[in-house]
């Protein structure tokens, strides 16, 4: 197996990357070519980032051959958050936290009209969001319920997304602090 680690945000292109955590769709690609075939273990704690950019990663992942699984490891929010998605399994601990939200931008020198306008490619984007959460969907969940849930701004523990979500939970890790005058 092999492992991929979504620990910052999500960008659109290098450009876009601020740290080193950062990630794109070209880092994904690329760590995707080296492990073909295996199966993959995907750990994420990001708040999210590009829709354009996550989209691209979640569709690389859904077509890798090997077995996902998927491990939140302390969030995933916004488009991290369908980038989770792409596990044929969703492993969370019970205190960590998946978060789903209308996508947003900003607007700068727009008129009525191109804001009208950005506002129907909002609601598309949207559209696209939710079609990758209703293929997760817990039984007996309905996609009506999930759309609420976005148009909320919506923040669930790993007990929370199981009732919407086909999601494992696990107990949380548990912490040791260990302070010591050996290091």
């Amino acid at each position: 197996s092999a492992d991929i680690y979504f620990y910052g945000d999500i960008v659109s292109d290098e450009w876009g990357k601020w740290t080193d955590d950062d990630c794109c769709p070209k880092d994904v690609a690329d760590a995707l070519r080296e492990c073909a075939g295996k199966d993959l273990n995907i750990y994420i704690n990001s708040g999210g980032g590009s829709v354009f950019g996550g989209m691209a990663i979640y569709n690389q992942l859904m077509r890798h051959s090997g077995k996902k699984t998927v491990h939140v490891d302390g969030i995933a929010g916004s488009i991290a958050s369908v980038i989770a998605m792409a596990g044929d399994e969703i492993v969370m601990p019970s205190n960590a936290y998946l978060m789903i939200h209308k996508p947003w931008t900003s607007a700068w020198g727009e008129n009525a009209d191109g804001l009208r306008k950005l506002a129907d490619t909002l609601d598309v984007l949207e559209n696209g969001i939710l079609n990758v959460y209703a293929s997760r969907l817990a039984d007996g969940v309905d996609i009506d319920t999930v759309k609420q849930l976005v148009c909320d701004e919506t923040w669930m523990t790993g007990e929370q997304a199981k009732d919407y979500f086909n999601i494992r939970v696990e107990k949380p890790v548990e912490a040791v602090n260990c302070a010591s005058d050996c290091f």
